[in-house]
């Protein structure tokens, strides 16, 4: 096998998961489970003791995250491309992606250093697409997880994930007992394809969560007067036109409608293709479709309406033109 050279950036952008339903019993053994994490993918590069971080978006995280740049003792000594997730936990242990949100945005400095020693993140390993010298895409995910397994990057701010052979229904009840977003399954004979959402991947969620473009706002009333009261979001469709799909006003601290309405760029039309609601659009006021969010939502009406959305926070590690329906209507 040729030598697999470490990436620069940026580096490929990782493998992705459907959203979607557990496997058959009949076919359960034939999956892999691991925990679902509510924070930031990041692909780690660590070549002669030295770490650089990329979003699945192509954005260097290595300066937004120093308390990862003090490798396990194993990854001082070997080069490896790492894929995991950057998440920050709460007093229980248990990933917040709110507390993640105060860390998104800063990119270096007396700010980025005192957060990361007041609330340090963890960087969740859960794949190895390369050891050493050796590419190992093509490799089935049980091999390339028995070999992260065999690897063991663990230490200081560092941990690899368990995983189970089979047994989905069990994993994904106990992700609901431990307060997880739910579970990944994917199979073990699946190779890893850098940026393609593929069926052989599946996430599990107890609760429907969608990236939304943030393409407009309404103004606030009460003690949100004078400033964002919600948002107006959407996803692009078959066409890659962005379509409009519902306003959010829920799951905001006020903190965040400031951060948000700084961020805001306003523009003299709609973004979104075609006619919004009457008493939407009356008040409206536009921006620049340039952030992407997440929300948490019940399901999709007839017209193609979130129902009951929730804000959960920016996802600047999602590119805007990745946005799409990730859950069936």
């Amino acid at each position: 096998m040729p030598r697999a050279s470490l990436p620069e950036p940026p580096v490929p952008a990782p493998m992705l998961a459907v959203a979607g339903e557990l496997p058959t019993a009949e076919d359960d053994d034939t999956w892999g489970y691991e925990f679902k994490w509510d924070g930031v993918r990041a692909l780690a590069a660590v070549r002669d003791g030295r770490l650089g971080l990329w979003a699945r978006s192509g954005t260097d995280l290595t300066d937004r995250y120093p308390e990862l740049n003090r490798l396990p003792g194993v990854l001082q000594r070997a080069d490896a491309v790492l894929d995991g997730e950057v998440v920050a936990l709460d007093r229980l242990g248990r990933p917040d992606f709110g507390l993640l949100q105060n860390r998104m945005h800063r990119t270096g400095g007396a700010d980025v250093a005192r957060l990361a020693a007041a609330a340090p993140v963890t960087f969740l390993v859960f794949d190895l697409l390369v050891d050493g010298d050796r590419g190992l895409l093509d490799l089935p995910y049980e091999e390339r997880r028995e070999r992260l397994d065999a690897l063991g990057p663990e230490g200081h701010r560092w941990v690899a994930t368990p995983w189970f052979r089979g047994g989905g229904a069990g994993v994904h009840a106990a992700s609901r007992v431990n307060g997880l977003e739910g579970v990944v399954a994917k199979r073990l004979d699946s190779a890893y394809r850098p940026g393609v959402r593929s069926p052989e991947w599946r996430k599990v969620k107890h609760l429907r969560m969608q990236s939304v473009v943030v393409g407009g706002w309404r103004p606030g009333k009460g003690r949100r007067a004078g400033g964002v009261g919600s948002l107006l979001v959407g996803v692009h469709d078959d066409d890659g036109r962005l379509v409009y799909a519902g306003h959010v006003g829920t799951g905001f601290t006020d903190a965040a409608l400031r951060e948000l309405g700084a961020l805001l760029t306003p523009r003299r039309g709609t973004p979104f293709a075609g006619d919004l609601p009457r008493d939407v659009a009356r008040d409206a006021r536009w921006a620049e479709p340039d952030l992407v969010g997440e929300v948490a939502f019940a399901a999709w009406t007839a017209d193609g309406r979130m129902r009951h959305p929730a804000w959960r926070g920016l996802r600047e590690d999602v590119d805007v033109d990745d946005v799409v329906v990730e859950w069936s209507p």
